[in-house]
């Protein structure tokens, strides 16, 4: 399905496009989406779009869905966007392999 994945391996980690959903019923990571130009990981988290409260919950969902702590995580793109892109510092081929679960079969 995916050409193009979401997320990118950089020099010290992976950039990592999203698309978020804000004040959902529940924090989650969802499916792998095609957005205008590529892909993006949908994430929902349940804070509002207010005042940085949902990049806040985007980075602290982030940091443990990839094992590394909150200040590794690290709004690039997209600050008042629901499209949104970070840089999750560490391990670029470990983070790939986290990365690698969304990704479509």
């Amino acid at each position: 399905m995916t050409s193009r994945p979401f997320f990118r391996l950089e020099a010290h980690g992976l950039t990592v496009t999203l698309k978020v959903q804000p004040k959902a019923s529940r924090n989650a990571i969802g499916d792998v989406v095609e957005i205008p130009d590529g892909w993006a990981l949908k994430v929902a988290v349940t804070a509002p779009a207010d005042k940085g409260k949902a990049n806040a919950a985007v980075v602290a969902l982030l940091a443990t869905a990839f094992g590394v702590a909150k200040r590794d995580v690290t709004l690039v793109l997209g600050e008042t966007d629901r499209r949104k892109v970070v840089h999750v510092a560490g391990d670029a081929p470990a983070l790939a392999v986290i990365a690698q679960q969304w990704m479509p079969q």
